[in-house]
């Protein structure tokens, strides 16, 4: 390490009861930037008590002189995957830069041990934010893709009626038993598999990672079947129900050979009746722009509309 923290400053590795700490930082963090916390409680503690977390290794909490959060990040890396995933909230540029090396160093430790000589290292950074986005194009990362948080609003229950499966269509609700997870986890790999960034994860991984989380549940998973034959799955959670009254689709996956037969919609439109129904005042999602499908128009032609873009920085590794 060749940066330093300011006289006094200690850091640590942070654990689940830290989770008020990181939330009040990173809730300050995002207000400064966005006017809004866009992070809630229960996000940390989701984030803190994930099983498969290294907190031993991967992540940094820097206290100041007078024991306060002033910084925090943490990196992830899957196995099987070609980039790194960090996120870094401080408020501050010395802590910044200090808190960015460690990460780096980590980074580059994980891809060593891998067989490369540093690793492919991703940001994802607030369009706004124009302070971070400075810092990381300094340091050698560009854009390699933008998200773009859609959202659309529902006017309380009933408000959003449920559309009847098309024939021939059945569609199954969580939680289900074993058997259902794992159908719709082969589903949501296979159909995610030309993402950006996308990694395959071990349905004992995800299942564990559901299990474990505060906001996300199985009854809010949904499996289209075409014939008996699986075609497309919708993953929602509450994640965003703290702080944004919405609900949130986190995964919405078609299988290529059942694309264009309107599976998408229907899977979309279901979510939006069950948060209607369940008092949510919305519902959110994200969108890529390296997204293989034409999900944008699809998105936008059901009445979301584009709230928030959040731009992923890249450098590269060796």
């Amino acid at each position: 390490m060749t940066s330093a923290l300011p006289e006094g400053w200690t850091w640590r590795r942070p654990g689940p009861d830290d989770a008020g700490a990181v939330y009040a930082l990173v809730a300050e963090s995002n207000t400064r930037v966005i006017g809004q916390a866009d992070f809630t409680l229960e996000d940390a503690m989701d984030e803190l008590s994930e099983p498969s977390f290294d907190l031993a290794t991967d992540a940094w909490l820097v206290l100041d002189a007078t024991g306060t959060a002033a910084g925090y990040a943490a990196v992830r890396a899957e196995e099987g995957a070609d980039h790194v995933e960090a996120e870094l909230y401080a408020l501050d540029d010395t802590t910044t830069a200090w808190l960015h090396e460690a990460v780096a160093d980590r980074a580059d430790e994980i891809a060593r041990a891998a067989g490369q000589s540093t690793a492919t290292l991703d940001f994802a950074i607030y369009r706004q934010d124009d302070r971070r986005r400075a810092q990381v194009a300094a340091l050698g990362h560009t854009i390699v893709t933008t998200f773009h948080r859609m959202r659309i609003d529902h006017d309380g229950p009933g408000s959003v009626p449920a559309p009847p499966p098309p024939p021939g269509v059945e569609l199954r609700t969580g939680p289900g038993d074993e058997s259902f997870r794992r159908v719709a986890h082969d589903v949501k790999n296979a159909g995610f598999a030309e993402h950006f960034g996308w990694v395959d994860l071990p349905f004992e991984r995800w299942h564990d990672q559901v299990e474990a989380s505060p906001v996300r549940t199985w009854d809010q998973l949904w499996l289209a079947e075409i014939d008996g034959v699986p075609a497309a799955m919708l993953h929602a959670h509450d994640g965003f129900l703290a702080d944004e009254g919405c609900g949130y689709v986190s995964h919405l996956a078609v299988l290529s050979e059942f694309r264009g037969r309107g599976l998408a919609k229907l899977l979309l439109k279901t979510a939006f009746a069950a948060d209607a129904a369940n008092g949510r005042i919305g519902t959110l999602l994200h969108v890529d722009t390296n997204n293989p499908t034409p999900a944008l128009d699809l998105y936008l032609g059901l009445g979301m509309r584009p709230v928030l873009v959040i731009d992923v920085w890249r450098r590269p590794g060796t």
